[in-house]
């Protein structure tokens, strides 16, 4: 009888827990929902004080996120490396550990002995056998704390850590999905004898790295840019951003496409080691007569001219970036007659389930004509993705040089 008297209170705690972690997951971001949870597990386990330190990977180091009577912690920004001190200590042996003396022997961070803390209890919070913080709670009195109240305090911290990963990969595809809107262009240039649209769509998953620009050069050059970072979520659409930055930076130093790409090439490599990309930079003459296209291993353009089916641009090979920071590339340059539309994208448009790359290309040189740009893409998204939702991003680019002097193209098609 004893035992049932007793576990009733541990789970009626263990329900309030559940209730606090269900209720907050819809309506509050990461930080306020581990403030109002300790505050409940401060409540329940008659502590004084508790607190999150979450770990970040690329420092091997626990950062204080969230606070209940310790919020010091957070607001000097408590930094602990895994193995010292209490909670590097229980980050290290992925398991509870409670302490009864807690002194500079025992403890890493000066707060804890300023606040008169005496006894401590933390947990590992762990996901798919990962440690990703870790949560404690202190005592300001003398007290030994039991295998019991560990056991709830792991149980309150496995909801945590439920809840963070939720919280927290919800607000990073918020955050990449803000950052790409912002990079993409929010005009494109209006551009003499030319008719540019683009499209971007993300995909079902975690936004990537897919994006395209489009600017006019100081040469009076036209420069078309569209690029896929390998990965997804926060961390792809990051390296996205600064990739783009870069490159338009080398755009102003030189015109050759070739010469961009591996100065962006040694760039990544050097800031941003072990990250991945493919890219495919297009460079217009100011009369729109040629384009110099270079690839570092993106798929090749489409290109369809007057009179003529659409064909892939034949490309001198090129290495992705990230790969070899020695590699030297190569432009290409192809004629661009009136008429004639070139059509950039990312694999998403054209790479399905059940079929070969190979006949997903097939199916968009089908698609492109040398209608306005605007209808172009129309076609080539009705014929590519139809209703079905995109499964990755989608970049598209298109642009047609203005037909002859007539208004329509040479061999009278394209104007439709």
């Amino acid at each position: 009888m004893v035992g049932s008297a007793d576990q009733a209170p541990a789970e009626d705690s263990l329900r309030d827990i559940r209730s606090i972690t269900d209720a907050a997951l819809s309506r509050l971001d990461e930080g306020e929902f581990l403030t109002e949870l300790l505050g409940r597990v401060k409540d329940i386990l008659q502590a004084d004080t508790a607190a999150v330190l979450l770990l970040d990977d690329p420092s091997g180091q626990l950062t204080a996120t969230a606070a209940a009577g310790l919020e010091e912690e957070v607001r000097q920004g408590v930094r602990i490396p895994v193995g010292r001190g209490f909670a590097g200590r229980i980050a290290a042996e992925r398991r509870p550990v409670i302490i009864d003396r807690v002194d500079r022997t025992t403890v890493l961070n000066p707060i804890l002995i300023a606040k008169g803390i005496r006894a401590m209890m933390g947990v590992p919070l762990m996901v798919s056998g990962r440690v990703i913080g870790v949560m404690h709670i202190g005592s300001q009195t003398p007290r030994q704390f039991t295998s019991q109240e560990a056991v709830l305090l792991q149980l309150a911290a496995d909801r945590a850590a439920m809840a963070v990963q939720s919280l927290t990969a919800r607000d990073d595809r918020i955050a990449a999905a803000a950052l790409q809107r912002s990079l993409l262009p929010s005009a494109l240039p209006a551009i003499p004898g030319a008719e540019i649209a683009g499209r971007y769509v993300p995909g079902q998953g975690a936004v990537g790295g897919d994006w395209y620009d489009v600017f006019t050069l100081p040469s009076g050059e036209l420069g078309m840019v569209v690029g896929d970072v390998a990965g997804s979520g926060l961390a792809a659409a990051v390296i996205m951003g600064r990739m783009r930055s870069a490159l338009r930076a080398y755009a102003l130093q030189t015109t050759d496409p070739a010469e961009v790409l591996d100065r962006l090439d040694r760039k990544m490599q050097y800031f941003e080691s072990g990250a991945l990309a493919t890219v495919v930079y297009v460079v217009f003459d100011r009369s729109l007569e040629r384009a110099r296209i270079c690839s570092a291993g993106h798929l090749p353009p489409v290109i369809v001219t007057p009179g003529h089916a659409c064909q892939v641009a034949g490309l001198a090979p090129g290495l992705m970036i990230g790969v070899d920071p020695e590699t030297r590339r190569r432009t290409t340059a192809v004629p661009f007659p009136p008429g004639a539309l070139l059509c950039c994208y990312t694999d998403g448009l054209i790479e399905r389930r059940g079929y070969p790359i190979d006949e997903g290309l097939a199916r968009l040189c089908k698609a492109v004509t040398t209608e306005p740009p605007e209808r172009a893409c129309a076609s080539v998204m009705a014929a590519l993705v139809g209703a079905e939702p995109a499964q990755d991003d989608i970049a598209l680019l298109v642009i047609r040089r203005a037909p002859d002097a007539a208004g329509r193209s040479p061999a009278g098609r394209g104007s439709r």
